[in-house]
């Protein structure tokens, strides 16, 4: 059941962030391998070998059903439904709150703008959670139940060594394979 649970996952965690790829990403993961040629051609046509995004080019999408509704997604590094390294952005609106879930690997959360609400345990109690305002970093170890809510329009940094996935405490909380 697990690892039927991981493949739904990552297979709509993929699906979702294949709308999100840029152009470049997508003609990259379909071009053939280019290295025929002189050193100087391979290095004009190689994929770049670093990434900038600023606050204007991030190309935010919904957050996959794997989330609540009202939340948007951008992945700026990596492949979050796949193993390796990944780097990605939630945008939360003010009041988006996240049931409790736990997470198969480490999740590193940095907030970039407004505060992100974290409790720990089984049961969504605010008077539990401990307010992240803009600049907190943190950290949770695998299999941690947590809960979280945003105060105010709240964006997040989220990186880690994937496949990325959530597992709700309740699997009634889980959006996925529920009919729309």
């Amino acid at each position: 059941m697990k690892r039927v649970l991981t493949f739904i996952v990552a297979a709509g965690f993929a699906f979702s962030l294949g709308a999100l790829a840029t152009p470049q990403a997508k003609k990259d993961a379909g071009a053939p391998s280019k290295k025929a040629g002189t050193p100087a051609k391979r290095a004009a046509t190689k994929p770049a070998d670093h990434g900038l995004f600023t606050p204007g080019n991030i190309k935010w999408g919904d957050a996959p059903n794997a989330l609540p509704a009202g939340a948007k997604l951008a992945v700026l590094e990596g492949n979050p439904s796949q193993a390796g390294p990944y780097t990605m952005r939630l945008k939360m609106p003010d009041g988006y709150q996240i049931p409790p879930h736990f997470h198969l690997r480490t999740e590193h959360v940095t907030v970039l703008s407004g505060t992100f609400n974290l409790g720990v345990g089984e049961k969504f109690d605010r008077s539990a959670g401990q307010a992240m305002p803009t600049g907190t970093f943190g950290f949770l170890p695998p299999k941690m139940k947590h809960f979280a809510w945003a105060t105010g329009e709240t964006i997040l940094q989220l990186h880690g060594i994937g496949p990325w996935e959530i597992v709700y405490v309740n699997p009634a909380d889980d959006r996925r394979g529920q009919k729309k």
